[in-house]
């Protein structure tokens, strides 16, 4: 067990994490079950991962369940929140934390539709469970946040670009998720090391990494990171629904 939130402090919650089979959204949806919530493991192509996360957090007590979905598949996002309304009847956190774009072989405009298209879509499908007193989190990179005013390397601007459309649309629908008394904050990150992206980054261009630890003096690990995005879940929503992790100073502020 970990104190990342308070114990208890997510009991008779119900939460689900895209992309949670591993990375940044199996250590959140872990913290988040550790505060007493019962979760929804999501997962494209991981099963056994998810299915062994599963079991763990079962072991904390915690009623867990499982479902494989494509998210830029609309049917197959709702045959997910199918699946969860009839386990559990209702969502009170939805942390929508998959995204890629630097994967190979996929279509030109999969990053938009995975980074913009699908995070609205699976919002939309979540909006009958989620109520009053519920929160959406949207998980970004500094690198997305900000590349308005900040180049980021060529290798990353797709994604980064599809990424920004995301939280931009996303952002659209603040107010009318605050007539139903639903939070929503984007949580934005620098660079995390150990993930698919700054792996697939490192590849690209060699030092990357290295160099922009160096630049911002420390970069969080995944585990710090999830830390950061199942806070965001609970903690009061900052006034500019914006949580920044680790150091902003090499970006600019619109």
């Amino acid at each position: 067990m970990t104190d990342v939130l308070p114990a208890g402090s997510l009991e008779g919650k119900v939460a689900l994490v895209t992309g949670s089979s591993r990375g940044i959204g199996a250590d959140t949806v872990r913290y988040l079950a550790e505060a007493g919530a019962d979760v929804v493991i999501n997962f494209r192509n991981k099963a056994p991962r998810a299915e062994k996360l599963a079991r763990q957090l079962r072991e904390l007590g915690r009623r867990v369940l499982v479902v494989g979905a494509d998210l830029t598949d609309p049917a197959s996002v709702g045959e997910m929140f199918d699946a969860v309304k009839a386990e559990f009847g209702r969502l009170d956190v939805l942390v929508l934390n998959a995204s890629g774009g630097m994967e190979s072989g996929m279509a030109e405009d999969y990053a938009l539709t995975l980074n913009r298209d699908a995070q609205l879509n699976v919002l939309d499908a979540a909006a009958p469970l989620l109520g009053d007193g519920s929160r959406v989190v949207f998980v970004t990179s500094h690198q997305a946040h900000f590349i308005r005013t900040t180049p980021t390397m060529p290798e990353y601007e797709p994604v980064a670009l599809s990424k920004r459309a995301g939280e931009d649309a996303l952002r659209e629908r603040i107010p009318a998720l605050g007539e139903k008394g639903i939070g929503f904050t984007v949580v934005s990150g620098d660079m995390i090391e150990g993930t698919i992206t700054a792996t697939l980054l490192e590849r690209a261009n060699p030092g990357a990494i290295a160099e922009r630890r160096e630049s911002a003096g420390k970069l969080y690990n995944v585990s710090e990171f999830a830390a950061e995005v199942a806070r965001a879940a609970v903690d009061a929503v900052p006034a500019d629904n914006t949580r920044l992790v680790g150091d902003v100073s090499a970006f600019a502020a619109e």
